[in-house]
């Protein structure tokens, strides 16, 4: 029995690597978050985020820390060569947070451009989200498939959050007050995964003001660690019908766990009505999945 499973994870192993090869490495990242603007409630948040990075275990990457000694970014880096310096998700104190994920697709193009340059770009312009998106629009051919959070979160102006992705309308959005789910297609696009967490995630918010910010955010960590595959899932298999069924099966969970592959980082980012900030990172050690580092950080916006 021993021997058969690890016939059966070096065959997966081995289609993981062909499927980097020849496609792209699967990169099924997810998110959720609550956007609610001016809350009714002075208990209530502005924003709640939950959110999985997947990737390949040893890819290099840094836990999520303030850029420099100004303490003015937040966000883990990527430090793999030639992409050095990119993010997947960030926030700063000037109330700028971005949020990418990858568009799963076919085959990429080894040449286009880094795409985690794109939330790095927005965290330190000074154009806001609307307008960054609009440029960040005009250019969209140039890089594989991504969809692209950018926000303005203002206590006295006001939060405005935009989306945009390169493989659906052409021009950018700005989001209503809401309930959102975003993963490797389109906003809202509702694979069995995304509808499946949407709801746990609604559940655990609807007690959010009951909670204590600690423990909402143990909640929301547990949400994303499910490892319930939501199968048959005809929206994945379609989108994803390049690749092989078995490996896009082990993606079908919120959280993935594939050899040497899957969920490597949780992040949480609460914002209250005050503008406080509470970033928590709970990230995998040494691509090792029993390895873990939970690093919290807390500071209120300028804006």
């Amino acid at each position: 029995m021993l021997r058969a499973y690890r016939l059966l994870q070096y065959d997966l192993l081995l289609t993981l690597s062909e499927e980097a090869r020849l496609h792209q490495p699967l990169p099924m990242c997810i998110l959720f978050f609550k956007f609610d603007p001016r809350p009714v409630s002075k208990n209530a948040y502005r924003l709640i985020l939950a959110a999985n990075r997947d990737e390949f275990y040893n890819r290099p990457s840094k836990s999520a820390d303030f850029w420099d000694s100004s303490n003015e970014i937040l966000s883990g880096l990527d430090m793999e060569e030639g992409r050095e310096g990119g993010t997947w998700l960030g926030i700063s104190k000037k109330g700028k947070m971005a949020a990418l994920t990858n568009y799963l697709q076919p085959k990429i193009d080894t040449n286009a451009k880094g795409r985690g340059a794109l939330v790095r770009n927005f965290l330190t312009t000074d154009l806001d989200s609307f307008s960054y998106l609009k440029k960040v629009s005009s250019e969209g051919h140039l890089y594989n498939g991504f969809n692209l959070i950018a926000a303005d979160l203002s206590t006295t102006k006001g939060d405005v959050i935009c989306y945009y992705g390169n493989k659906g309308e052409p021009e950018p959005i700005f989001l209503n007050a809401g309930i959102y789910g975003l993963s490797n297609s389109l906003l809202d696009t509702p694979w069995k995964k995304l509808e499946y967490g949407k709801q746990l995630f609604t559940e655990v918010i609807k007690q959010s003001q009951d909670l204590a910010k600690e423990d909402l955010v143990q909640e929301l960590i547990k949400v994303l660690n499910n490892q319930d595959p939501q199968l048959p899932d005809p929206a994945l298999e379609d989108q994803g019908k390049e690749h092989v069924q078995h490996v896009l099966n082990e993606y079908a969970a919120l959280c993935v766990r594939c050899p040497g592959y899957g969920t490597r980082t949780n992040t949480v980012i609460l914002i209250d009505a005050e503008g406080h900030v509470t970033f928590t990172e709970r990230t995998m050690l040494n691509a090792d999945i029993n390895q873990w580092k939970t690093s919290t950080y807390q500071f209120k916006l300028e804006t």
